[in-house]
This record gives structure tokens, C-alpha cells and sequence, in this order.
């Protein structure tokens, strides 16, 4: 996939907007070139997968299957910035289970799915992913967003309209992910605006199992590095033995 047309990243107040549109070299490139080389570290190395139809998912999961080295599929099937496969398999929970169950039937391995934002009724289309073979749930991707040159009023980016990510999200995509804490069996990966250890800390309070880290990145390259030091330090200092005891500690009553 050539990817979206440039450029593909505007900065806001509190984040970014992005449309990079997935550009990749294709799966069977990424297994001869790309996965000997992420071989070569010690850690699980999961392949997000994309395709603009369940068919184009079922043969890049059939390829990626004659490859060793990876440790769960996440099958992305909400993103914002292409034309079909994207919101198209976020519109209802039965087209989001239609793609985990495909996907189900070719592999063992572990099946993460990325959900889209939705602000009402994601526990659906989470419990639709769960039932249909999922073993963990991403939540979530970026918010559709827009970013305008008021001097040339025109799209600050070359794909118009964009995913909206950074600390501007963290508290909407926070309720997100104690929501469907609470819905489903299985764990759930929070994702949006980490930028510091209370940031990740507050993810794990909600519900999540783990966290992933992007935005981060394109102001400090180590940001997962500085966050796992500064996370380490927070739980001596509060006596903290297992950070995974935080998991759901949310005390949400009234009163």
C-alpha cells in the first residue's frame, strides 16, 4: 500500500493528526525482509493486520502463518484514514466478529483486535470480538479529525480529514477502556496520550492489562524506555509489588 498522499502529520494544541494511510511493503516482503531482522531481539513482536476485505485478511494471516518469530496477529479494523476495511468493519459488531471469526479458524495464535473510538456502544462490538475468538481488545485507534490553513483555507494534510491522537484523547479513550473493562472476559490494551507514568498508570486503573505508546515517540525516540524507568520508580516509591495489582482499582462509587 502506497499510503496516504503528503503531508500526513499536522500538530495541534494537544497532539496530532495524522494520515500516513498504511503505507506498507506487503506481507510477503515483511516476512523476507523485515521479520529476520525484528528476530533478532528479545521481545514478542506483533504483526497488525490490515486488509480492505475478510479475504484480503485471511491471506496476509495464510502467509504470515509459514513464519516463526510472532507472537499474536492484532487485527486492525478501524482505521480512520483508508477507503475501505477501515470504519467499514467498525459500522456493526457483526462485521467486526465476521473478521475475527475468519481469522479464528487460520491460527492458533493469539488474536488482538483494534476497535475503533466509538463513544456510544463499543462494549458491543468489544463482547462481538470477544465471542468470536479474540484474545485481547486494543482500544483505541485515533479520532477522525480535521485540520485546517485558515491563510490558504485548505486541509493541512494531504488525505483532508485525519485520526486525531496525543494527550488530547487520553481522557476520552480512559472512559473507553474502563467501559469495556467492564463488559468483557478478556484483557484489554489501552492506548492514547501516554506520555508519562501516571499517564499509563491511570490506563492500568480503568482496566487495561497493558498499554502501547505511538504519539510519544515523535518527541522522544526512548519515550517506552523513560516510561518503564519511571514506572518502576513509581511503584517503589508507593510499594507497588506487582503493577498488575492496579489492574481495574478504579473506585468509581458515589459517595
Amino acid at each position: 500500500m502506497e499510503g496516504a498522499p503528503a503531508p500526513r502529520l499536522c500538530e495541534t494544541a494537544s497532539g496530532m493528526v495524522n494520515a500516513v494511510g498504511l503505507e506498507n511493503i506487503g506481507v510477503r516482503a515483511f516476512v523476507s525482509e523485515k521479520l529476520p531482522f525484528l528476530r533478532r531481539y528479545r521481545t514478542a513482536i506483533v504483526a497488525n493486520v490490515f486488509g480492505h476485505s475478510i479475504a484480503e485478511y485471511r491471506e496476509v494471516i495464510q502467509v504470515l502463518e509459514g513464519a516463526e518469530g510472532l507472537a499474536a496477529y492484532e487485527l486492525n479494523v478501524s482505521c480512520p484514514n483508508v477507503e475501505r476495511g477501515g470504519a467499514e468493519f467498525s459500522s456493526e459488531p457483526s462485521m467486526t466478529a465476521g473478521v475475527v471469526a475468519a481469522a479464528r479458524k487460520l491460527t492458533k495464535r493469539p488474536l488482538w483486535v483494534k476497535l475503533a473510538p466509538k463513544l456510544n456502544g463499543i462494549s458491543a462490538f468489544a463482547r462481538a470480538a470477544m465471542e468470536a475468538g479474540a484474545e485481547a481488545l486494543t482500544i483505541a485507534n485515533t479520532y477522525p479529525a480535521l485540520c485546517i490553513n485558515s491563510h490558504t483555507r485548505r486541509p493541512s494534510i494531504g488525505n483532508v480529514t485525519g485520526g486525531l491522537s496525543g494527550p488530547a484523547i487520553r481522557p476520552i479513550t480512559l472512559r473507553l477502556v474502563w467501559e469495556v473493562y467492564q463488559s468483557v472476559a478478556i484483557p484489554v490494551i489501552g492506548l492514547g496520550g501516554i506520555e508519562k507514568p501516571e499517564d499509563a498508570l491511570e490506563y492500568l486503573v480503568a482496566g487495561a492489562t497493558a498499554v502501547q505508546v505511538g504519539t510519544a515517540h515523535f518527541i522522544d525516540p526512548r519515550a517506552s524506555e523513560r516510561l518503564v524507568e519511571g514506572l518502576r520508580e513509581w511503584c517503589q516509591m508507593e510499594k507497588i509489588f506487582e503493577i498488575s495489582s492496579l489492574r481495574g482499582s478504579l473506585r468509581a462509587e458515589i459517595g
